[in-house]
């Protein structure tokens, strides 16, 4: 089966030496990979978060062509169309791409958040976001209270930003 390894590298030639689009992505995945081990996931889970955190920005580049952004809901309606394209040339099961095709048309929708790895991915790629982006300490203690979830991502959320939770 592909490995995380050889969809990153298939990720960063998608991305065409966009060096923020693949920065991103890669801290994002880090995040992710770290929060899933450290909440105990199992292989296959984990298979799926670092898959989904790798490519959860695959819209951005047709977004800014197309919106002249890469707002939450035109990644998401963009995102799944691409990734489906992206994966479908690969031998992940079918079962893993449906769950990683859902991750990524659904990273910016924060009701109804179902499953760990849909959670990690919402915490790391919001721990990115808030550094890239300059969060004020309000938005971040905001976000941090109604929506990390798990113990490893409030733990690294602390480390980095100051005990809010």
């Amino acid at each position: 089966m592909m490995t995380i390894a050889e969809l990153t590298a298939k990720m960063t030639a998608f991305s065409e030496g966009n060096l923020h689009d693949i920065n991103h992505f890669l801290k994002v995945w880090a995040y992710a990979k770290t929060i899933g081990e450290l909440e105990g996931l199992d292989a296959d889970t984990q298979f799926v978060l670092e898959a989904s955190a790798i490519i959860h920005d695959i819209a951005c580049p047709l977004c800014r062509k197309k919106y002249g952004n890469t707002a939450g809901p035109y990644q998401e309606k963009e995102g799944a169309i691409l990734a489906k394209s992206f994966l479908s040339n690969t031998d992940i099961p079918e079962n893993q791409q449906e769950r990683i095709i859902y991750l990524v048309a659904h990273h910016h929708t924060l009701s109804e958040i179902s499953g760990t790895d849909y959670q990690i991915l919402i915490e790391a790629d919001y721990i990115v976001n808030a550094d890239e982006s300059g969060y004020s300490t309000g938005n971040i203690k905001n976000f941090a209270e109604k929506y990390f979830k798990t113990k490893s991502g409030i733990k690294i959320l602390n480390s980095i930003y100051g005990d809010f939770r």
